[in-house]
């Protein structure tokens, strides 16, 4: 791949660099920009405008050329480019006119057949994008990857390449030949999202995972089920379901098999979430005795094995489910004093000789030897690292969100991180300006290469107290792509230094083309996330 990118480099002719100047007004997009997000890793560009033909078609090469993801990817994306064109207009035929395309074939080539889907998975890729003129070595359109996930992560940024011109009704590349070499910073790039404080329908969660693949997300962090819910099947314990809203307010086995099968053609991992000890008041709707007493319904009764036994058998039915090498046990907020004031609970400490602390750390650990037997990588909430961190399990992935300053000490003591500091990652905080998530920086507070290497990335959550079909995606997005950015890009290329005048613009314009595309993406600049406009104007006036 590299040697390609070289030769087609020492090929290229009026190149231009990234230059830093700001949105003049709606009406007029500064060119000097590059109105690509996440932004690259390296690009260069020139001045040429290519038309790109409305049937363009498929060129496949490499052992994994013929996957279907790519496939589907590529029908997925040629019809949100030419969503505009409907072909040669019924004039242009009416005279006869044939029009001739600069960009008629987009060549992908895939190197490895390999559809495996992990933490890690290689999301690299180049793009070309030539006129045949007889010059260049490559012409047109092409796509090199190593895996048909960094295939994909290419097609949206050629997507992002091409513009609907209303004057020529085709479809154009601006400021080409274009040559990008791409991957991610982070291998962790995720969003949580909450299905129990308010229900979600599938096809719901499946716009938010389409979204999730414009903006290069990778990981939807699937928090199902929490005290107020229990909406998802579990074939073992059948009558957890009663824990959900109403009967209309479930997900089956079949609906979160098909979640996570779309999820992966769009190159998107799901981690689900099962909170324990606390966060499981729902549980009980269904089966009372994982109560500790009816007037102390959280945590779960920690000194019954029954209850270990339902935690496995979630356990099992959900690995059935998700693939994804990372599970998440929670472990947050845990108020154990109904513990001890709980008779026969009570009973089991003085027996065991435990305190309270004792034994939440009693109940992580075997929550997490449960999930490690599974063949899953469990993921806990700080809390659990900051109340028994030498009894954690060191395969352990350190999951921040109270504030700053815990990767720093979790990675200190060998653990995996990931970041999601809730004063400018949390998505319902309404009151955080898109600068804060913008400039939050995973790797704050640690120099060590090594120690940096056990940051896996970073997080945005979407708890769901307050968001529900009617304003998720207005929540969600355009915040989670100022953090979708700094997780994906070179931190030298997304400085805090002149946000306003190179970010901010191009995060206007990334806004009105997730509009464009369907999501229900808010103004950038509100005063509270996800408000509307408050008066009439352009899309790019926000």
């Amino acid at each position: 791949m590299s040697t390609l990118f070289l030769i087609l480099f020492v090929f290229s002719h009026s190149l231009c660099v990234l230059q830093t100047q700001g949105l003049n007004s709606a009406d007029e997009v500064n060119d000097s920009l590059t109105y690509l997000w996440p932004l690259p890793s390296e690009f260069t560009f020139g001045n040429k405008t290519l038309s790109v033909h409305p049937q363009l078609s498929l060129v496949v090469g490499g052992n994994g050329g013929n996957s279907s993801i790519l496939r589907l990817g590529f029908d997925r994306y040629k019809a949100i480019i030419f969503k505009n064109s409907h072909g040669v207009s019924s004039f242009d035929r009416i005279r006869g006119r044939r029009l001739s395309y600069d960009v008629t074939k987009l060549k992908v080539v895939v190197h490895s057949d390999s559809e495996d889907l992990q933490l890690g998975v290689d999301e690299s890729y180049t793009l070309f994008v030539l006129k045949k003129d007889g010059q260049s070595i490559v012409g047109e359109a092409t796509i090199e990857a190593n895996t048909v996930y960094g295939a994909l992560r290419a097609l949206e940024t050629f997507s992002q390449l091409c513009t609907f011109d209303y004057g020529s009704k085709s479809v154009q590349v601006y400021r080409a030949p274009w040559y990008i070499r791409d991957s991610p910073r982070f291998a962790y790039r995720g969003l949580l999202l909450d299905t129990s404080r308010h229900y979600l329908p599938v096809d719901v969660i499946k716009q938010v995972i389409e979204s999730m693949s414009y903006a290069k997300l990778n990981v939807l962090h699937w928090h199902v089920i929490d005290r107020e819910s229990f909406p998802l099947e579990v074939p073992s314990y059948p009558k957890l379901w009663k824990g959900s809203y109403t009967k209309w307010e479930r997900y089956t086995v079949e609906d979160a098999i098909e979640i996570v099968s779309f999820a992966k053609t769009r190159g998107i991992n799901v981690m689900a979430e099962v909170d324990v000890p606390g966060h499981a008041e729902s549980w009980g709707a269904g089966y009372p005795n994982l109560w500790p007493s009816t007037s102390c319904k959280e945590p779960l009764d920690v000194s019954k094995s029954s209850t270990f036994d339902v935690v496995s058998g979630i356990l099992t039915d959900m690995r059935k489910i998700f693939p994804f090498e990372l599970f998440h046990l929670g472990g947050d907020e845990v108020n154990t004093t109904c513990w001890s004031s709980t008779r026969h609970v009570k009973q089991w400490l003085e027996q065991h000789n435990m305190t309270t602390k004792d034994a939440y750390q009693y109940f992580v650990l075997k929550a997490q030897e449960i999930a490690i037997s599974k063949n899953w990588t469990p993921v806990n909430w700080e809390e659990t690292f900051n109340t028994f961190p030498t009894k954690l399990n060191p395969k352990t992935v350190v999951h921040n969100w109270l504030g700053p300053g815990v990767c720093p000490k979790a990675v200190a003591k060998g653990f995996r991180c990931i970041f999601s500091n809730q004063g400018v990652w949390y998505l319902d905080h309404l009151d955080v300006p898109w600068e804060d998530a913008y400039n939050a920086e995973p790797l704050e507070g640690i120099d060590d290469v090594s120690q940096q290497k056990l940051v896996l990335g970073g997080e945005v959550c979407m708890w769901g107290e307050t968001a529900d079909t009617s304003d998720v995606q207005q929540t969600i997005w355009p915040r989670a792509a100022a953090a979708a950015e700094r997780l994906w890009s070179r931190r030298e290329a997304t400085s805090a230094r002149n946000g306003n005048l190179t970010a901010l613009p191009r995060l206007h314009y990334f806004r009105c083309l997730l509009n464009r595309r369907g999501v229900q993406a808010a103004p950038v600049t509100n005063l509270i996330a996800r408000s509307p406009p408050i008066w009439s104007g352009s899309c790019y006036d926000q």
